[in-house]
């Protein structure tokens, strides 16, 4: 605003220059009648006013630029409220994801993010969201209970999504791949522990089969999130629960849904930064 009083102040100073100037002029060359009278300089009112009305755009112009430079912290404010970044790759998962589909499901709150890195070479292959139905009322989650005992109830009891954002292009196969040796080894892992009956493991042959099938041999390419969610309980053995690979298909198994989320937080997990920050959200939660 100083700039435009200043600018509207030195106009007013220098029209009453040209204005005593121009009497001077008329006065001392009055008797020169050889010099034609539109030669005498004469500030026209209009003049002024539209220099002062150039010199208010300019200032309102001015303004305008100033709420423009403001807005950007605003929008920045919103994004940070809404998305998380994973550290390890910078990409960023929302807080809250609503999948799409022809079933109604439930709004899903991150819970956790990490990166997928092949340990012996160090490369980072993904990164990895961990989203679950916080809000469903049966979940009951016990406060005293450790953040592993968390992260299994919630798994056990809620639907929950596994959301992977690839850091480099792969491929669909490529990932099946991971997803059965993956799912191989819990089968031997719950072997071992003594939890696998013969007659889950002949159960759930069928869909490990049908898992293979679902993925094209195609190229998935850099930052294109790939959803896999497993619905919730139904309570009805006729109707286990869904492992639903997003856009691909989905198979139906109570084991395999629960045993694929739980192979990721497994001793220090797929993903260790994953486990960690996952556990960190569910200290304090529960009831």
């Amino acid at each position: 605003m100083s700039h435009f009083v200043k600018s509207l102040a030195s106009l007013r100073v220098w029209s009453t220059r040209i204005s005593a100037h121009a009497t001077t002029r008329q006065l001392t060359t009055a008797s020169a009648s050889h010099i034609p009278r539109s030669r005498v300089l004469k500030l026209n009112p209009v003049v002024l006013w539209g220099a002062a009305s150039v010199l208010g755009v300019a200032y309102a112009l001015h303004q305008t630029n100033k709420v423009h430079l403001e807005a950007p912290q605003a929008v920045q404010q919103q994004l940070d409220e809404e998305i998380e970044i994973d550290p390890g790759t910078s990409i960023a998962f929302p807080k809250t994801l609503q999948i799409p589909s022809k079933f109604p499901l439930p709004k899903f709150s991150l819970v956790g993010v990490g990166t997928r890195t092949v340990s012996f070479i160090g490369i980072k292959v993904y990164s990895v969201g961990f989203y679950a139905d916080l809000n469903d009322p049966k979940l009951n989650v016990p406060l005293a209970a450790t953040p592993e005992e968390k992260i299994e109830h919630i798994i056990r009891n809620t639907a929950c999504v596994i959301r992977i954002v690839p850091t480099r292009n792969t491929s669909y196969t490529h990932l099946r791949d991971g997803f059965v040796r993956a799912l191989t080894g819990r089968i031997q892992l719950e072997k071992s522990r003594g939890t696998l009956t013969p007659e889950i493991e002949f159960a759930i042959q069928s869909p490990l089969r049908k898992l293979k099938t679902l993925f094209p041999n195609a190229a998935l390419t850099k930052g294109t999130p790939l959803d896999i969610l497993i619905t919730a309980p139904t309570g009805d053995q006729k109707q286990p629960r869904r492992l639903v690979f997003r856009d691909l298909g989905s198979i139906e198994s109570d084991w395999v849904s629960e045993q694929f989320l739980l192979t990721y937080f497994e001793g220090n997990g797929i993903s260790p930064p994953l486990k960690k920050a996952t556990a960190e959200r569910l200290k304090s939660f529960g009831k």
